[in-house]
Order: structure tokens, then C-alpha cells, then sequence
């Protein structure tokens, strides 16, 4: 069939466009693939897109193939040659004897996210079925992985393993290619666990027959792509990328996680033709084994607000030797930055002013690192300063018994969007109480009642004085 000219002079722009970015692991990228795949397919269902994309990778295993068959009943899109290899690097999963971190890309809200599970739960969710219910959505978005990942820790030494996680750094933010895991990798990492959760949250959502997506890209575009105006989250539509575990706590209950992964250890070990003694080693423990590796999870994934670690934001290093603190710690300090002024609104834009504070804290006040714990945009996100267990320079003369975080802009006539306080008065308080580095009957203090300043604001100091735990300064 005859390619209309307009479509032959997108696909050239596209395929350069690709070129020029040296296929770098960017979410953005992958959707230009995607699109291109999609206009040399024109009419083909995103089913088949999604199919052909994990085809294309050669993610193919028993336990997918348990609940998505063979996919013999669908037509493969044609792909380019030239895209494969770039189509396999950003979506077959491996972790390499150096710490590297394949199968994942970066996206716009400055995460990472592995796209197999993404995938798998786009292809469960679009499955045509007569009832609500996605078949093996869960098990294949998330909890295989978690499963797998606590086994092969109760199977090893606990001191040379990781139950869950852990994140990681971009050699570049701007030009990514390869990502490097901070710690021992688990068989969870934070990229598969986040994309199970946008898989999951994507897969219910197409499953709606109101729901179903002309194109992926376009699907894709709208969950990753979406530009924060001035009224920040509040005014957010709710299916986007920064409400992540807004939507996953909505959407996944401890009951449902406790009713489904023993289950789903079950299927696993069914799969692998674990023998009957085997079983039996693993049955014994496996209550303890899924409840502590459940408790690590539902904290760390979904009490825990999501935290840009200094490497993506791309600090610079701490100048002399930090302070260790003593936790648990009895109070938390709120302030503003007053200078940045305005809420910043994307991950490009917090970051720009995460460094500029830290520059001025470092070259003009001379202070060792950025002063704050930790820093919350408006775009969804805490942002690490010192962090959990090194002091800060936030308010003087508190630094060894508080944690302090600020909200980027100058809050003396108005307050943050209600999501992004939402981020520090509820999930990081409670991250905190639950992870032993608050308190629990912790304080919390406007920075202008223990120091002479008009921080954090006239309009928010007023309104942290209704949030719970607020006191007054005993004298």
C-alpha cells in the first residue's frame, strides 16, 4: 500500500530525529518509536502495537505466556531493522556485573522506569474480555517481580543481597544512556518496581472500554508528557506520571497485596518445577518472608512520598566532612525558599533551582552543601538535600534535632497546591515516624519561631498552624 506524502515526511523526520538523539534512553524517544511504528501501521490496534514492541525485544517467557498466550491471534506490525536494537536496549531487562541497569529510560518527571512491566500491563489491560477484570494485571506488572525478589533473598545472605530496590544515576540527565545502580540489585529494582506501578495503573485504565486508546503514543504522551500550568496539581488531570502512588494506593490494598503473592509464589513455583522438597524449605518460611519483604515494600513504594535523589538533580558534592544525626529526631522545620519566588512546575525546572540554591548556599554563604533536608517542588516530587542522616543548615541552632524542609517558592501571600503539602505533611511525616527518624509525637515549627526571619511565609506559616503535630515554642 501507497504511503500518503505527508506520512513518508513525518517518518523521515521522526527517523532523523532519532538519529540526531543517538537513540538516547529517554522515554520521549521510545514514543517517537512508537509513533513511527504506528504511521508505517496505519489502522493497526495498539494491541498490536504493544505485542509487536515486546516481539520485537524478545521478552518471551512461560509465566507470560500463562496469562497473555502466544499472541498468535494478532497482526505483527512491521518494524524497521534499525529500531530493534534500539527497541530491545530500552525494553529487555538486565542488570550487568558492573551495576548497570538495562531495559529502562528516563521519563520528563525525572524517574526511571523499566518499560517490560509497563508493557505487560498495557497488553493484559487491552486484552478483549466481556468483564472488568484484567487477568494476571497484577501478578505480571508487579508482583512476580516482588515474589522473585523476596525469594532470592530469604535464599542468600541477607548481608550481599537487597529485598527490594535500589534506584540509581544517569551518566547524563539531559543525553541518558547508561544507568548505574547505587547499591546491590535486587530482583525489584526501584525502575521495575515503578514501571509495574504505571503498568498497572495504564493496563486498569485501558481495560475501560471508555478508556481504550486510539494510538499508545498518544496514551503515552498524555501519562508522561503532561505540562503542569500555574494551578499546579491541584488542577492536574489524574492519570499522569506524578501521581504515580496517589493512584497505585487506590488502586492496590495490603489485603489485595497479602491475598495475591502467595499466590503468585505459587504460579512461579509451579513454573520453574520447583521440586517437592523445595516447596517444603520455602513453605515453612514463607509467611515470614512475604510479610517482611510486604512491609518494606508498602513503606518504602507507598507510604514513602517518591524523593529525586542529588544525582538527578545533579548536585554538587558536599564540601568537607557532613554531620552524622542521631535519630529518631523530635522536630521537623518548615520553611519557604522565598528566593526561588515562584513554584517550579517540572523536574527540568526544580532541578535548575535545587542547584541554584545549593551554589548559593556553598559559594556565597559558605556552608558546606544546600542547608534544607529535603526540598519539595510543585511538580510532585521531594527533592534530597542532606537527606536522612546528615545535619543541615536550616535553622540555626536547631541543626542537630530537626529535619528541615522547605517549599520552593515565596509563600508570604499564598500557599503551595494542597498535593504538594500534601507531599511533606502527611507521606514524608509518616515515611518518617514509621522508618525510626521522627519521632512519633514529633514537632513541627514555622522556622520563624526559632529563628528571627519571616520564613516560611505569612500565608503558610498560618497555614501549618492547623496541620497535626504544629506547637508553639515551650519556653
Amino acid at each position: 500500500m501507497d504511503l500518503p506524502l505527508g506520512r513518508i515526511v513525518f517518518l523521515l523526520l521522526v527517523v532523523r530525529s532519532l538519529a540526531d538523539d543517538h537513540h538516547t534512553k529517554h522515554m520521549d524517544n521510545f514514543i517517537k518509536v512508537v509513533e513511527t511504528i504506528e504511521a508505517e501501521n496505519p489502522g493497526l490496534e495498539p494491541l498490536a502495537v504493544v505485542r509487536g514492541l515486546r516481539k520485537a525485544a524478545r521478552v518471551e517467557t512461560p509465566f507470560i505466556r500463562l496469562y497473555l498466550g502466544d499472541g498468535s491471534h494478532t497482526h505483527d506490525p512491521v518494524i524497521k531493522p534499525e529500531l530493534t536494537g534500539f527497541i530491545t536496549s530500552v525494553i529487555k531487562h538486565r542488570v550487568t556485573e558492573l551495576g548497570v541497569e538495562e531495559g529502562v529510560v528516563l521519563t520528563a518527571d525525572g524517574t526511571t522506569v523499566a518499560l517490560t512491566p509497563l508493557l505487560l500491563g498495557l497488553e493484559a489491560g487491552l486484552q478483549p474480555t466481556s468483564t472488568s477484570r484484567v487477568r494476571g494485571l497484577f501478578p505480571l506488572t508487579l508482583f512476580n517481580n516482588l515474589v522473585r525478589s523476596f525469594l532470592h533473598h530469604f535464599q542468600n545472605d541477607p548481608s550481599t543481597s537487597s529485598r527490594l530496590g535500589p534506584g540509581g544515576c544517569w551518566d547524563s540527565v539531559t543525553d541518558p544512556e547508561v544507568f548505574t545502580l547505587s547499591g546491590v540489585a535486587s530482583l525489584a529494582t526501584d525502575s521495575l518496581i515503578t514501571g509495574g506501578m504505571d503498568g498497572a495503573i495504564l493496563g486498569k485504565h485501558v481495560a475501560e472500554p471508555n478508556n481504550r486508546p486510539v494510538r499508545l503514543s498518544d496514551l503515552l504522551k498524555q501519562y508522561y508528557n503532561h505540562r503542569l500550568d500555574t494551578a499546579g496539581l491541584d488542577a492536574a488531570p489524574g492519570m499522569i506520571s506524578q501521581l504515580r502512588r496517589t493512584n497505585f494506593r487506590k488502586l492496590v490494598s495490603l489485603p489485595l497485596l497479602k491475598k495475591q503473592l502467595p499466590r503468585s509464589l505459587t504460579t512461579y513455583q509451579k513454573l520453574e518445577k520447583y521440586s517437592k522438597k523445595q516447596k517444603k524449605e520455602i513453605k515453612n518460611k514463607e509467611e515470614e518472608m512475604l510479610n517482611e519483604g510486604l512491609k518494606e515494600f508498602v513503606h518504602s513504594y507507598m507510604d514513602c512520598p517518591a524523593i529525586i535523589p542529588r544525582c538527578m538533580w545533579e548536585a554538587q558534592p558536599y564540601r568537607g566532612t557532613p554531620t552524622q544525626l542521631t535519630l529518631p529526631l523530635p522536630f521537623l522545620y518548615i520553611h519557604h525558599t522565598y528566593g526561588p519566588s515562584e513554584p517550579c512546575l517540572t523536574f527540568q525546572q526544580c532541578s535548575q533551582d535545587m542547584r541554584a540554591m545549593q551554589s548559593f548556599h556553598q559559594d556565597d554563604r559558605g556552608w558546606d552543601d544546600i542547608g534544607y533536608s529535603f526540598v519539595a517542588g510543585s511538580d510532585g516530587y521531594l527533592y534530597e538535600g542532606r537527606g536522612w542522616h546528615w545535619q543541615g543548615a536550616h535553622t540555626k541552632g536547631h541543626n542537630s534535632i530537626g529535619y528541615g524542609v522547605s517549599f520552593i517558592g515565596d509563600y508570604t501571600a499564598s500557599i503551595p497546591a494542597k498535593r504538594t503539602m500534601d507531599l511533606v505533611r502527611h507521606q514524608l511525616t509518616k515515611c518518617a515516624t514509621d522508618g525510626g527518624r521522627l519521632v512519633s509525637d514529633f514537632i513541627i515549627h514555622g522556622h520563624r519561631q526559632v529563628v528571627s526571619t519571616s520564613c516560611p511565609g505569612d500565608a503558610l506559616y498560618s497555614e501549618i498552624q492547623g496541620w497535626k503535630h504544629f506547637a508553639e515554642v515551650k519556653n
